[in-house]
């Protein structure tokens, strides 16, 4: 079972892929990666040092941890669903 922070933090995630119109993207991404999330989670690991000189190391790093588990993957895209028919 989901905690309410990761619910909050997967919800603010999906209005700003809401918000910046990117919605078809990211579900379309999101469904063809969901099956190898373990694997993409990885890879988001090895290249942090990289990535997190853009955003802060405990943030990217907590957001990979809730991107590895599928039913939180599968979460994100019905948020975005349905924040995205909202806004329609």
């Amino acid at each position: 079972m989901m905690k309410n922070a990761e619910k909050t933090t997967l919800t603010e995630f999906a209005k700003k892929i809401v918000d910046k119109r990117v919605s078809v993207l990211a579900i379309f991404l999101l469904e063809s990666t969901k099956h190898i999330s373990f694997i993409a989670g990885q890879t988001l690991i090895f290249f942090g040092p990289i990535l997190t000189l853009f955003v802060k190391d405990k943030k990217y790093y907590d957001f990979i941890n809730l991107l590895e588990e599928r039913k939180n993957i599968e979460f994100l895209i019905s948020e975005i669903e349905c924040l995205h028919f909202k806004t329609k």
